[in-house]
Formats: C-alpha cells, structure tokens, sequence
C-alpha cells in the first residue's frame, strides 16, 4: 500500500510502499479516505517524543482517519465491512498517511453521517482534545469563563463550539483577520494578539485552555481566579503524564523537574495546572458525532493535499496559519 513514511528522526516524509498492517482479534482494517494533519505529526517526525514514545522506523505518521471499514478481527462485535468510520488511533497505532490501518475497535466511532470523509478526518484529534481538556478535566458549566488560545487554529475552532455549548463564555486569541470567523464559531471575547496584551483584558476566568509557548503559559496563570485550572497541550509535561502513559517509574521526577516551575507558579496563585496529551476514544467520539449531526459542531477546513503531497501539507501545519484543519486526501 502507499503510505506517507519518515525513515529518520528529523528527515521529511516520502511517499513509498508498506506492508497492509496485520489485524488483531479486536481490531478493525480501515480502508482509508482522508487524514487530517496536526502540529503533533511534525513533532513525530522530528523525533520529540521518541524518549516517551518509542516508535520502531520506518513509521507512518498520521493521527487521525476518516474512511470504511474493510475487514475486522473475529473479536469484533460494534463494526462490518463496509461501515464509514473515523478515529484517532491509539498513541501506539498512528499511520493515517496510507491507505490502510488497522485500529482497534474501542478507538472507532460511525462517521458523522453529514460530513465527507474530509470533513470527517478534520476532527478526531481536535475534537478529543477540546473534550478531554473542558468536560473531563476543567469540568467546564454554564456560567463560567474559558480563554481558548489560538482560536482559528485546529484545536481552537472545536474548543470554542464546544465550550459555547455548554454555556460558558468564550474568550480566544486570533488575528483581526480572523476574528469574524471565531465570533461566528462562539466567541464572546476575541483579542488581537497582533495589537494587544490578553492579560490586560482578561481576568478572574475560570478555565484557560494553552495550546502556544511558554510565556504565554506564565501570562495565562495570572488571568485565572482562584481555583481556575490551566490546561496546557504544549508542555510543560507533568508527573501525571508520565503515570498516564505507564512509563517506569524513573521518568515521573524528570516529568517533574520539567514542569516544576510551572507547577509552582500555579500553586503561589491558587490555581491548578495539567498537562494534556489526548488519547483515542471512540465513547468521547461518539458523543462529539452526536453534536456534529445535531450541528452544535462543525468542522472548519483549510486545505486539502493528496497523500503524494503530505510533507507539503505537514509543512504548510507548520507554518502556524491554517484556519482550522489541513487534511490529507488518500482515496
């Protein structure tokens, strides 16, 4: 099959041939139509994680998947050849840019049934950050105050829809350019981060959702009230996370050490900080197509690149401007 393959830590992806993955009792062969990009492929691919996720190379990257079942494991029960589907595969079972993956079957749900298998591939990972980061963690309700950085953004667009559906107040950062497409998607606050300082304007919220560097994180501290929660998906990482992945146990201090000034800064402020890196659900995804064919959700696309063109799709992610998601066109 073809796939999008990165053969070395730090060296572009190139479009070859793979084996068809083998299908496990309970997993599930996936004919695939779309993937969408995300910053976290290029991160793969220049070896970021490789001391917490060891991945054996050459490896497929792609971490999320929109298309139709093919063949399933005899332990398979919730799908049948010929189902459309879409996931984000495990952390362990990434490869998206191919034509085929073999997904476990708990990380798969129906595809929404309004949305093309580009639309589709644009939301697995996005979706389940935003509900990991502001139904299972911030717990977010009617009521209260998020500040969702990078509004326009993949995990920005889904974050604002969401938190606006359950009731919150929405506050992101974007450019003026920007700006009518964050209000139409939810946003009550919106800040030009061009021309002005989101600490000036923002106070007392309650959850803030960082996805940028670090000095926007010591930024984002001061804008919670006391016992806000700031939920970062750029770093630092936490002890948790090291528990999370079940790495040994000489990992957790060094997870620690990494995040101890943060972590610190927090507690002088009376707020709680977590590090975030999503997993695959199929349970939470379910519940988000709910939302998609309800149309509290919708995904916003950028671009779309043939899987020939997926390291000038990874690079155009890279470049930080994309309104919303770039996606990878296989079938």
């Amino acid at each position: 099959m073809k796939a999008a393959i990165v053969d070395r830590y730090g060296t572009n992806v190139r479009v070859g041939d793979m084996p068809v993955p083998e299908v496990g009792e309970h997993d599930v062969l996936v004919q695939i139509h779309a993937a969408g990009v995300n910053v976290l492929d290029s991160k793969i691919r220049d070896g970021e994680f490789k001391l917490i996720l060891p991945y054996r190379l050459p490896l497929i990257l792609g971490n999320d998947v929109a298309g139709v079942v093919a063949g399933v494991g005899p332990g398979v029960r919730k799908f049948k050849p010929g189902d459309e589907v879409y996931a984000r595969p495990g952390k362990d079972r990434i490869g998206a840019f191919a034509e085929y993956i073999a997904v476990a079957e708990d990380d798969l749900a129906p595809k929404p049934e309004q949305l093309t298998m580009e639309e589709a591939a644009a939301i697995p990972l996005v979706g389940l950050t935003a509900w990991q980061a502001l139904v299972e963690i911030a717990g977010l309700r009617a009521g209260q105050k998020v500040f969702i950085q990078a509004g326009s953004g993949g995990v920005g667009t889904l974050a604002i829809q969401l938190a606006k559906h359950l009731g919150a107040t929405v506050a992101t950062t974007t450019s003026a350019a920007n700006a009518d497409l964050v209000k139409r998607l939810g946003a009550d606050v919106v800040i030009d981060y061009r021309n002005d300082d989101f600490e000036a304007v923002l106070h007392d919220y309650d959850v803030v959702l960082h996805s940028l560097d670090n000095e926007t994180l010591k930024k984002s501290l001061r804008v919670l009230k006391p016992g806000g929660k700031l939920i970062s998906i750029s770093g630092p990482p936490d002890p948790g996370f090291a528990r999370e992945l079940g790495k040994p146990w000489i990992l957790r201090p060094i997870m620690g050490l990494l995040s101890y000034r943060t972590r610190r800064a927090a507690k002088r402020r009376q707020v709680g900080y977590k590090f975030l890196f999503m997993r695959a659900s199929g349970d939470q995804l379910r519940q988000i197509t709910a939302l998609v064919d309800s149309g509290v959700i919708e995904p916003v696309m950028d671009r779309v690149f043939p899987l020939e063109s997926t390291a000038e799709a990874m690079a155009y992610v890279d470049k930080g401007r994309a309104k919303g998601k770039v996606v990878v066109k296989v079938k």
